[in-house]
């Protein structure tokens, strides 16, 4: 015992105390800020490999970014990604940037049912389901749960099964092959139940969205409860982003 609290002791916290309040040090990339400086617009445009960028006025929709930061690099006085990490939210218009703006993406709460918050407020299960991810967003899930971010404090966790769930968070763009087997899984769900998309994949399709190989139908007959940007996402982002919504 005694040799074990000298670890402790000469290492620190292993753990983030408060996740609502733990800031990510650079090279971290987050929320975008536009300035007003004038740059070649068609140039700024053409190099984001996934038309997340529009001119006339600059925007950027974080909906479709992969946060590569080519744009930061070639405008770097007219694109900067600060260390903001909570961009999740329920409403995919606030993802857009647009330049002179300085916003936080909060979540819009009255969208939010009522019995969201009164059933998961204190317990939320969910069952994660990789429809054709690469297996980045999966780690950063899988990561939320370790002794650093320690989501279960919250009563959050991820179910093996369906039946066990209160809702589904759906990472990789929705592959033709996966998209019954999504389907399946959140028919299994039962009500009231959660619908999250995690990463830019399973946001818009990410560099996969003109592929004929997707099957996106399903996001058209749910109610999307929760988006969270990023590629992938940072623990801090999905847990901080799953708090606004539940709590």
């Amino acid at each position: 015992m005694l040799q074990e609290i000298k670890i402790i002791k000469h290492n620190g916290k292993q753990f983030i105390t408060d996740p609502t309040k733990a800031e990510v040090p650079a090279p971290f990339r987050g929320r975008t800020e536009i300035s007003s400086l004038k740059v070649d617009e068609n140039a700024l445009v053409s190099c984001c490999p996934l038309n997340a960028i529009s001119a006339n006025p600059v925007r950027i929709n974080l909906a479709k970014c992969n946060f590569c930061g080519e744009c930061a690099f070639r405008f770097p006085e007219k694109i900067t990604f600060t260390n903001d990490h909570k961009i999740s939210t329920n409403k995919l218009e606030n993802l857009i940037i647009s330049e002179g703006e300085k916003k936080n993406i909060e979540l819009d709460q009255t969208l939010i049912d009522p019995k969201i918050k009164t059933v998961f407020g204190k317990s939320l299960k969910l069952r994660q389901v990789s429809a054709g991810g690469d297996n980045s967003c999966e780690f950063e899930l899988n990561a939320c749960g370790n002794a650093n971010f320690d989501m279960g404090r919250y009563g959050i966790e991820f179910v093996a099964s369906p039946r066990y769930a209160d809702g589904v968070v759906v990472t990789g763009p929705i592959s033709e092959n996966m998209a019954e087997a999504l389907k399946t899984t959140w028919e299994a769900i039962p009500s009231p139940k959660l619908f999250i998309l995690c990463g830019v994949d399973a946001i818009s399709g990410g560099i996969f969205a003109d592929s004929a190989a997707l099957e996106r139908s399903i996001l058209k007959d749910v109610k999307i409860d929760l988006y969270i940007p990023g590629n992938p996402p940072h623990p801090l982002t999905i847990i901080n982003g799953l708090l606004k919504l539940t709590r």
